[in-house]
């Protein structure tokens, strides 16, 4: 008896079963979907629930994620530095993929001029603070996920203590001075640094890990550029 998410994918395998010389196979219509509609009991010996083996079922047909790979996702924490227009998005996908706890840091409210772009909020979030709108929108997506917010300015004094709690950290931010210090802290903290920077239609996007013996940004752009010189 062979059986999947939604039964084609079985029927497949009962062929080639069949193929290759098995009589006595077959293949569970409709799949372990129609199932649990039916409202037979479900038990799994893997570490993940009956609905978290069918929502992250497309990345359990991956060999590169499979089982283990996704349990590590659940268990992984990734700290967002700002919930604006390169946050928003980061925000989705890891939310989407499973990533267990997203620490989200922002201390701006949600602005009408936002909207086109910053994907977590919307129109009734205008002049709540984006890492509550945040939060709600990522709840709605995947309640799997625990979203702990700082509705706070990241700063020299702060930054140490928040980042160690943290696998990784993914840089959002808009401006010089909090991307130097995110490469500081998270260099001293030794976790990974996902970098990332946009101006109209132009980018740039890395990944800094001086732990794992790569450079750190000061060591592409030893020192911000003075204030002014770059827009924002």
């Amino acid at each position: 008896m062979v059986y999947c998410a939604g039964g084609i994918r079985s029927l497949s395998a009962a062929k080639l079963l069949r193929d290759k010389g098995y009589a006595q196979v077959f293949s569970m219509a409709k799949g372990i979907n129609r199932w649990k509609e039916a409202g037979y009991e479900i038990a799994s010996d893997s570490e993940l629930t009956p609905d978290q083996l069918t929502r992250y079922s497309r990345h359990l047909l991956l060999k590169e994620v499979g089982v283990e790979g996704q349990i590590q996702l659940l268990k992984a924490k990734v700290l967002l530095v700002g919930a604006g227009g390169l946050g928003c998005p980061a925000g989705l996908y890891l939310a989407a993929a499973g990533v267990g706890t997203l620490g989200i840091i922002d201390s701006d409210k949600v602005d009408l001029s936002n909207l086109q772009r910053q994907i977590l909020h919307s129109t009734h979030d205008v002049g709540k603070p984006k890492t509550e709108s945040a939060k709600d929108t990522i709840g709605l997506i995947n309640p799997d996920v625990k979203v702990i917010t700082y509705q706070e300015r990241l700063t020299s004094e702060n930054a140490i203590e928040i980042f160690r709690d943290y696998d990784i950290i993914i840089d959002g931010s808009d401006n010089f001075p909090t991307k130097y210090l995110v490469n500081d802290a998270a260099f001293f903290t030794g976790k990974p640094y996902i970098y990332g920077g946009v101006f109209q239609f132009e980018g740039q996007a890395s990944v800094f890990f001086p732990k794992e013996g790569g450079p750190c940004l000061r060591c592409l752009f030893p020192e911000p550029p003075p204030p002014g010189l770059v827009p924002s």
